[in-house]
């Protein structure tokens, strides 16, 4: 393998174009990764550099090229002006870790769903319910991540072939 960029070391794209190198010979060089992208060699360098913001169309083709679909969420969440206020950024843990997660966020489903009755019963919800409220909903933002960050663990792993 050529020489590693230290300036990019931990940019997230160069990070997944190293590991994609590990399978892929291509992707060993920013130069013949650009080629096979489709996009000129100093914009990768500068993407890997952090020195400009790729397109998101851009950001697809790493995901696709790369195996590596953690690639567009982190774009969404940390790049994308819209996404920044409304997608997660997931972080994709191991297989049993995140079964933990998603198991711990279900285990008290059922009494999510009944206080959400209870509240919503009267098509209102008051100032004194406010916070119940606000609790179910966080609870209801963790169990999305949790599946969310599953669901991108299995793209990125259990791959069709």
């Amino acid at each position: 393998m050529g020489k590693k960029a230290t300036k990019a070391a931990d940019n997230v794209y160069c990070i997944a174009r190293y590991k994609a190198a590990e399978t892929n010979t291509v992707y060993e060089s920013r130069e013949k990764t650009a080629e096979a992208l489709g996009i000129d060699r100093t914009r990768l360098a500068r993407i890997e550099l952090g020195t400009i913001c790729p397109y998101p169309e851009e950001v697809l083709n790493m995901s696709l090229a790369y195996e590596a679909p953690e690639l567009c969420n982190t774009y969404c969440a940390r790049e994308c002006s819209i996404g920044r206020q409304t997608v997660p950024e997931l972080t994709v843990d191991d297989l049993d870790r995140l079964t933990l997660k998603v198991l711990g966020s279900l285990k008290d489903v059922e009494e999510l769903r009944r206080r959400l009755i209870t509240i919503a019963a009267d098509g209102q919800i008051t100032n004194e319910e406010r916070p119940e409220f606000d609790s179910i909903l966080d609870e209801l933002e963790d169990l999305a991540v949790n599946a969310q960050a599953l669901q991108l663990w299995a793209r990125k792993n259990i791959q069709e072939k």
